[in-house]
């Protein structure tokens, strides 16, 4: 098992990642006065083990899905610590996908103004990304991620043992956002290239995740809460990617991701921001994973979305982040109207 420290100003957070990092959990929560916020898919397949793990902490329950990322799940989590009496030194601990962790993560940063947190996530993109870092969120009005805070676990336990019970689309998604470090971090992404029949063997995952983690610790130490515009590069292929996300729904944000990155990489390419023999490598990224790229109907209304993104610094602009060279990414911004043009590209049929 390996244990990455992540030094923050706000807090400190340590990370275990491999096996028995769940069991390291169970005994860091026994005794403890511990609330736990997990799904209906979670609780389908180990509310019987957690129950036994953690008899005595209260256990909330909510939908599970994007769609359920709003106020009224957050509220519901909220009531529930306020029946259970949880005071600042109780723990909140997230179990379940990165949905789990945003709502958990967030009702504990604004409950009392702030209880202790704990984030054991199931799934492959919630380990590898959304459980590190410190960002919670709900969506809001039509716009993901646009209530929330930053506030930091202190513990993240990623166990792949969880891993073992996950459908292969939500492999798929986790994917997603590993292929994206791949993107980010040239190492990383040669890694990856060298293991292709690895995918779906659980000890390469074991390390890639670590990996991952490793690479997002580093950046978020630099700039936790996005203000010296440093963090902004774990946004590749965000931004086409929440645009589609939000406008067809569907898929899963990994998936959503990759669709992004390889749009992106077109844009790129086009835009003289990327040589052609790099945009090709994250195209070859995004492939191990989506193998095609479906097409959509009525794209181009998708850039009403873009404009709502959090990294847009002006009116009429989409802000989105680009690859220009191995390991190497920059910001770069077009006009909604040439942002759309790149969207229409979407509507083609590729063989």
């Amino acid at each position: 098992m390996q244990i990455i420290e992540v030094h923050t100003k706000s807090r400190p957070s340590t990370v275990y990642c491999g096996e028995g990092a769940y069991e390291q959990a169970r005994q860091f929560l026994k005794d403890k006065e511990t609330f736990i916020v997990t799904d209906t898919n979670v609780q389908r397949i180990y509310g019987e083990m957690l129950r036994k793990d953690f008899p005595a902490a209260e256990i909330c329950v909510v939908k599970d899905g994007e769609r359920n990322k709003n106020k009224n799940t957050l509220f519901q989590i909220l009531d529930k610590m306020l029946k259970a009496q949880l005071h600042r030194n109780s723990i909140v601990a997230a179990i379940g996908g990165g949905v789990v962790g945003d709502m958990a993560g967030f009702a504990a940063s604004v409950y009392m103004r702030g209880t202790r947190l704990v984030q054991i996530p199931t799934t492959l993109l919630a380990q590898v990304d959304s459980s590190v870092g410190g960002k919670t969120a709900i969506d809001y009005g039509g716009v993901k991620n646009v209530l929330g805070a930053f506030y930091q676990p202190e513990f993240v336990f990623c166990d792949p043992v969880f891993l073992k019970t996950l459908p292969s689309r939500e492999m798929k998604c986790g994917w997603g956002e590993i292929i994206k470090t791949g993107v980010l971090d040239a190492k990383i992404g040669d890694r990856i290239l060298e293991n292709l029949s690895k995918t779906e063997d659980l000890a390469f995952l074991k390390e890639i995740i670590a990996d991952c983690v490793r690479f997002k610790a580093n950046v978020v130490e630099q700039d936790e809460t996005e203000r010296s515009g440093f963090r902004k590069c774990l946004n590749l292929g965000h931004t086409t990617g929440h645009a589609l996300e939000l406008k067809y729904g569907r898929r899963s944000h990994g998936e959503y991701v990759l669709i992004g990155m390889w749009l992106e990489s077109v844009i790129a390419e086009r835009e003289n921001v990327s040589t052609a023999e790099n945009a090709r490598r994250v195209r070859q990224l995004v492939a191990l994973a989506e193998k095609k790229i479906p097409t959509f109907q009525n794209v181009v209304s998708a850039v009403q979305y873009a404009l709502l993104d959090k990294k847009n610094s002006e009116k009429g602009v989409v802000s989105m982040i680009l690859s220009k060279a191995r390991g190497e990414y920059t910001e770069y911004n077009l006009s909604a109207d040439r942002y759309a043009e790149y969207l229409a590209m979407l509507q083609e049929k590729r063989s």
